[in-house]
């Protein structure tokens, strides 16, 4: 059923919502049944194939999270020691934070520092051990352990730590200790394997409206591979690591709860040790999602039930999409109810402009929130990569705890969470897609 079913609906509904390519996997019994449609590039029009390899990004740190949680099987790691006993290199702009930050603060996102650092240190075998060395500037939000805010940083951290004890570079131990063992066949560390098989290009829009184009470069730098910089493989291999998941009992304390990690105006959820675990109040759910250079990738596990749904993707209005497929999917095989995606509401409240206006800043950018003299709420997007334009979209309340854009980008109406209040009423920080992104108080 869910063979027959993928594959009638995913060519419909990539040619309604303008997705060059994509590939859905769905594990039941099992087993690993799939379907293909599109091309992996516009420019040349390759088909897809079921061997042929996306961009999983951020989906990677479930890889890292099991390879460290291997040492830790193996009585080389402990959870909550401090990082810095094992990585002696490892420093931070805070001292205390430097010598606080355990394994378990960097698995479940609480180490507090700033999270989106994307320090090129080149492709060589150094790159990762150079990139945590140029950390000694990252900037502390929070104690370590107080607060969940999504730190692609600190997973790079876990990598080093991963080539130290395994005395390797990063993806020679991922290849070694997962890629191999398991047979994957249609899996890439990194560009130079990848241009061996059939790799999928990215795709962006140019504007908001305007028509997509595969991205100039490839990857994101290869420095930050364990954070999910350069991995890429089928939707096939990547449900095969997730079937060996299911089966190693090791693996099971991943899946564990860890730290609440909710969004303020949207669903309740927490982390475990490399798995979002969000509460769609009903059977026990993991997952993990990943962004890279216009390729998305989602992947969906029920472990009681057995069912996991992955999806790959490069490019277009991707989130509709990823919405029809895994609801549908998910409600058949494990009587899982998914929620829709957030929508404007029809009559917003009004925006709380004492709470919402001001400048917030980190290392991915600055975001400027305004009120115009008619009364509309508008934030200004500065991104700290050069190569990135400025954005400004318009913003309508949600809920009295978060905003939302009115006009959608790739299907998807993005929530700003406005956090905790200070004495003066104003948010202490937004929230975006799981981030703490803080109000600088110097400039309002």
């Amino acid at each position: 059923m869910a063979e027959e079913w993928i594959g009638e609906a995913l060519p419909r509904l990539a040619a309604r919502h303008g997705l060059p390519g994509a590939q859905v996997a769905v594990l039941v019994d099992g087993q690993v049944v799939d379907a293909v449609t599109g091309v992996l590039n516009l420019a040349t029009g390759v088909p897809v194939t079921s061997d042929a390899m996306f961009q999983i990004g951020s989906i990677t740190k479930v890889w890292t999270a099991t390879l460290v949680m291997r040492l830790v099987h193996e009585g080389a790691v402990e959870l909550d020691r401090p990082v810095v006993e094992y990585l002696g290199g490892f420093r931070l702009a805070d001292e205390v934070a430097t010598r606080t930050v355990t394994v378990r603060h960097l698995l479940t996102h609480t180490g507090g520092f700033e999270g989106d650092i994307w320090t090129d240190t080149g492709s060589n075998d150094d790159a990762v051990r150079k990139y945590v060395e140029a950390l000694a500037g990252a900037a502390q939000f929070s104690p370590p352990g107080e607060r969940f805010s999504y730190c692609n940083s600190g997973y790079v951290v876990l990598g080093r730590l991963v080539e130290v004890l395994r005395g390797k570079p990063y993806n020679q131990a991922l290849r070694e200790h997962l890629i191999t063992p398991l047979g994957l066949a249609h899996t890439a560390t990194h560009a130079d394997e990848a241009i061996l098989g059939m790799p999928a290009v990215g795709h962006v829009r140019a504007g908001v409206t305007g028509s997509l184009e595969p991205v100039k470069r490839w990857s994101l730098v290869p420095s930050t591979a364990p954070a999910g910089a350069t991995l890429a493989m089928s939707a096939r291999d990547l449900l095969a690591f997730v079937r060996h998941h299911l089966s190693t009992p090791e693996f099971a304390a991943m899946r564990e709860p860890q730290v609440e990690a909710s969004e303020p105006g949207l669903m309740s959820g927490r982390w475990g040790l490399g798995w979002s675990m969000p509460d769609y109040g009903g059977p026990v759910v993991v997952e993990h999602s990943g962004s890279t250079m216009g390729q998305r990738a989602f992947v969906h596990v029920v472990p009681d039930a057995g069912v996991a749904v992955a999806m790959l993707t490069n490019g277009g209005d991707v989130f509709p999409v990823f919405t029809e497929v895994f609801r549908h999917l998910l409600h058949e095989l494990a009587d899982l109810s998914q929620p829709e995606l957030p929508l404007p509401p029809q009559n917003p409240p009004p925006v709380d402009a004492i709470r919402a206006v001001g400048t917030y800043r980190s290392s991915a950018g600055t975001w400027v929130v305004r009120v115009d003299d008619d009364g509309h709420t508008w934030v200004h997007m500065s991104s700290s990569d050069e190569d990135e334009e400025d954005e400004e979209l318009e913003l309508v309340a949600l809920n009295e705890d978060a905003l939302i854009t009115v006009v959608p980008r790739e299907g998807r109406h993005v929530v700003y969470g406005l956090g905790d209040v200070d004495a003066a009423g104003r948010a202490r920080f937004l929230r975006l897609t799981g981030r703490v992104i803080v109000r600088d108080l110097a400039s309002g």
